[in-house]
């Protein structure tokens, strides 16, 4: 159904019946109970309606988590319509064309997990840790094509996928714990659910995200999603050049601040107010002043992440140092942070966030170990002079080798 069309009544009544359908699926009912039904509602139906669903089941108050927990029953219920729809694709180098390339390779390599649970630990270890680049695959769906997708009204994804993709990222830490116990039967029903969970996410992906994230996005914005990919990266592959995401006026490190000088008005100190901003203007501080070029390089030198979330809860920034603690893309500016967050999350972050606003508390701090690392979080409440809130200042360190230092170095030892 397209959006702002009012739909028929054959379509609202298809509607209603479908929504009966995820209802009884929700109370318990067999999917085998259900798919004849389904099959004499499917005609016409397609991917946009799907998802049109499940975003209708979410903003009529059906709890998140519901809906995730039942999407692949959903999947699989309308499988048979989907598998008739459209195929998604585009031409090498744009974001579905390096998606679709990627999920080629991952049901490979699943179908590989599946067939080395016959062969043992060590094969599985192997097939594991080279399937595991396929997170890197949800991480840059997280970061750049879902905050498009979220701006043209289309929420869904953010919520439910990311917890679909954390579902996978549990799965492989259960298989890994399971390998390292030499757990082989463990191991091995591990290792078929993973590869049945990645090949339902591909499913889902090329069935029901991309085509409708291709009738959402316009050209200009694919581009952007494009041009942030590389910040977060690729699994396996290496995106064509074919396609071509050059936009006007993206060239050059600060071709976005040249921009919003040019269109702020005249009497916000942006055009006709004075010199453009290039890399050396000063940028005066509440003591001296740092050329541009020279603050960003000194935020990104920092030994910690810094990201910035303003007064209405947009990320504002993020220092984009060459390693990072977490991934970050210059699709999230503008994002909300309850959107940049899993949805199992969202309720920390709010708390965090009212908190600060009321000034009950100024500061969270959180830990945690990633594996042989040892990552210290902070969030800090931001005022100003008067004591009005303007924003929340979030860094984040790997502290492993600060943890370790004991007794104290006086001089220099390189």
């Amino acid at each position: 159904m397209e959006e702002g069309r009012t739909p028929s009544f054959g379509e609202a009544d298809r509607a209603a019946r479908l929504k009966s359908i995820v209802d009884r699926l929700a109370a318990g009912t067999a999917p085998a109970e259900v798919k004849k039904e389904f099959h004499e509602l499917i005609k016409g139906a397609d991917a946009a309606e799907v998802a049109a669903l499940e975003q209708s089941l979410i903003e009529a108050g059906t709890p998140v988590e519901e809906v995730q927990r039942l999407c692949e029953v959903h999947a699989d219920v309308f499988r048979a319509g989907l598998e008739r729809g459209e195929r998604p694709d585009r031409m090498p180098g744009h974001p579905v064309h390096s998606y679709l390339a990627e999920n080629r390779e991952a049901r490979r390599r699943s179908r590989s997990l599946a067939m080395a649970s016959w062969r043992g630990i060590e094969a599985m270890k192997l097939a594991s840790r080279e399937l595991k680049p396929i997170l890197i695959h949800y991480t840059r769906k997280e970061n750049q094509l879902f905050p498009f997708l979220e701006r043209s009204g289309f929420t869904g994804p953010s919520k439910v996928m990311w917890g679909k993709h954390d579902e996978i990222r549990s799965a492989f830490k259960e298989l890994d714990a399971a390998l390292a116990a030499q757990d082989a039967k463990g191991s091995r029903r591990l290792a078929r659910e993973l590869a049945r969970k990645i090949g339902m996410m591909a499913f889902m992906e090329e069935r029901i995200l991309f085509p409708n994230a291709l009738k959402r996005l316009s050209e200009r914005d694919w581009a952007a999603v494009r041009l942030g990919e590389e910040a977060i990266g690729f699994a396996w592959i290496k995106p064509g050049a074919t396609w071509d995401p050059a936009i006007a006026g993206s060239e050059g490190p600060y071709a976005h601040l040249q921009a919003a000088v040019a269109a702020a008005p005249a009497d916000s100190g942006g055009a006709g107010a004075g010199p453009s901003l290039g890399p050396g203007t000063p940028i005066p501080l509440s003591v001296g002043s740092i050329p541009l070029e020279a603050l960003d390089r000194i935020l990104k030198a920092l030994p910690v992440d810094i990201s910035f979330v303003d007064a209405e809860d947009k990320l504002r920034y993020y220092s984009d140092a060459p390693e990072r603690v977490f991934p970050r893309s210059p699709g999230v500016i503008g994002r909300d942070v309850r959107d940049c967050h899993p949805h199992k999350s969202v309720a920390i972050v709010e708390r965090i966030l009212a908190s600060f606003k009321a000034k009950e508390k100024k500061e969270a701090r959180f830990w945690i170990q990633m594996g042989e690392r040892f990552i210290l979080i902070d969030y800090k409440a931001i005022y100003d002079e008067e004591g009005r809130y303007l924003g929340t200042l979030e860094t984040s360190m790997d502290a492993t080798e600060i943890r370790k230092l004991e007794g104290q170095r006086r001089l220099l030892d390189w």
